[in-house]
């Protein structure tokens, strides 16, 4: 583990400069408290006895079941020497013994004029034969250039609408809103742009959400939300969440945001994001980069980031191998 570790810390330093260091718990608890419903095998590779990269697959066993995603890092010093193809070769044999018919995983990159990216991921992926089949594009938000006077304005020119209120929580879902997250984060295959993934909507409920956050606990992920809740029937019509990782101060993932289709129209995504803005930023000081994720697809998602000073600095893509 302690080898692996190194392998993806020196990894990531090259791919993703701008990100704090590769978190050592976070990287033990992938291995020691996987997500629920997900069968996780490991493969580490030697060049000559010495470590030199590493497979971990994500075989979904609730939901999904003939697919399977991967992550396949090489030490940087040992690029180009076969190590990436043998485990690549390695994890096909595991998931055709598995019954899988397709594997994604994600590379980075760069856009054009934004700073460099290493591109072995994407010519990696390309080599194998797997095609591109979600883009999205990494923004980051500085919060120490935030105009809060400007915030306020964008947060009253979209006053929550009547018949709803927002709600705080840290960490652990309160028991009566954990169903609605369940719905939810079951909701987000189905609602968000998927390109050509074949990927089938999750089977989420209220023990998965539970078996979630004790894996993330595990890792030491600190979480910030905000819901939407609608006053008639108590329900969360919309949720967002934000998360910093153990070992950092300074940076946080601006993770899902969701609103029910049944209420939208009423600005709930971009007041729950500026309600959760506040309430990470009064718990962690020290917060001054945010970064996200949106397939290049989702307009709306974007146009909201970007109305809160969200902007582009790199690429992902997510490609998928036929088996």
């Amino acid at each position: 583990m302690a080898a692996a570790y190194r392998i993806g810390a020196a990894a990531e330093a090259v791919s993703l400069p701008d990100l704090p260091p590769y978190c050592p718990r976070r990287f033990q608890a992938l291995v020691g408290h996987p997500m629920p419903g997900v069968e996780v095998r490991w493969a580490l590779a030697r060049l000559d006895g010495t470590p030199a990269g590493w497979l971990r697959l994500e075989l979904p066993q609730l939901d999904n079941t003939e697919n399977a995603s991967v992550e396949l890092v090489v030490d940087p010093a040992y690029r180009r020497r076969g190590v990436g193809r043998a485990l690549h070769e390695h994890g096909l044999r595991l998931l055709r013994e598995a019954g899988r018919k397709r594997v994604v995983g994600a590379a980075v990159s760069a856009l054009p004029g934004g700073p460099a990216r290493d591109p072995a991921g994407d010519a990696f992926a390309t080599a194998l034969g797997a095609h591109p089949a979600l883009a999205a594009v990494r923004r980051r938000l500085d919060t120490t250039a935030l105009d809060p006077a400007a915030l306020d304005a964008l947060a009253a020119g979209a006053r929550i609408a009547a018949g709803y209120r927002t709600v705080r929580w840290r960490q652990t879902t309160p028991e009566e809103y954990v169903a609605d997250v369940a719905y939810l984060e079951g909701r987000l295959m189905a609602d968000a742009p998927t390109g050509d993934l074949e990927w089938e909507q999750e089977n989420v409920d209220a023990d998965r959400i539970r078996g979630i956050e004790r894996a993330l606990d595990a890792r030491g992920i600190r979480r910030y939300h905000v819901g939407a809740v609608h006053q008639a029937t108590g329900r969360l019509a919309a949720w967002t969440m934000v998360s910093l990782a153990a070992n950092s101060t300074w940076h946080a993932w601006q993770q899902i945001t969701i609103v029910d289709p049944e209420h939208r129209g009423h600005r709930l995504g971009l007041l729950t994001k500026i309600d959760n803005l506040e309430q990470a930023l009064a718990y962690e000081p020290d917060l001054r980069a945010i970064d996200t994720y949106n397939a290049a697809e989702n307009v709306h998602m974007i146009r909201i980031n970007e109305q809160l000073g969200f902007r582009a600095s790199d690429a992902s893509v997510e490609w998928q191998l036929t088996i």
